[in-house]
């Protein structure tokens, strides 16, 4: 397959820094359970997929939820495209997050992605939309 392409419901989430315990590293919580939510997502959608080599080219369109309290007129703009998120989650942590989540599942490691674009907007529906592509 030259291309996979799909969509995680819900807010935009980052990659969670590692903690530290007594003597021990984790992952958070809330990132474990989105990179298990992109992996489920995937493999229902693509079954075990045979996994893209070579160079990679990703696409991740990050779509917010609009604040309810947020005015009509500002909301039309947000719909838009005119006004756009500056918010957190940063675009970088976005992608780490859907990157490493389809380590071994997409693509044997997110080091082939030589080409990656993460784009914020707002939207009714929360989302991530993820493109992956051979990159040519």
């Amino acid at each position: 397959m030259t291309r996979y392409i799909l969509t995680i419901p819900g807010e935009p989430t980052a990659k969670g820094r590692p903690r530290h315990g007594k003597g021990f590293t984790y992952t958070p919580q809330k990132t474990v359970n989105y990179e298990n939510l992109v992996k489920i997502l995937f493999v229902e959608k693509y079954g075990q997929a045979e996994l893209m080599t070579g160079e990679l080219k990703v696409e991740i369109l990050a779509y917010f939820g609009i604040p309810k309290s947020t005015s009509k007129k500002k909301a039309l703009d947000m719909r838009l495209g005119i006004i756009r998120p500056t918010k957190k989650p940063d675009t970088d942590n976005i992608a780490k997050i859907v990157l490493d989540a389809l380590n071994n599942i997409a693509y044997k490691d997110d080091s082939q992605v030589v080409e990656l674009t993460v784009i914020k907007y707002y939207a009714e529906t929360p989302s991530v939309e993820i493109t992956i592509e051979i990159n040519q």
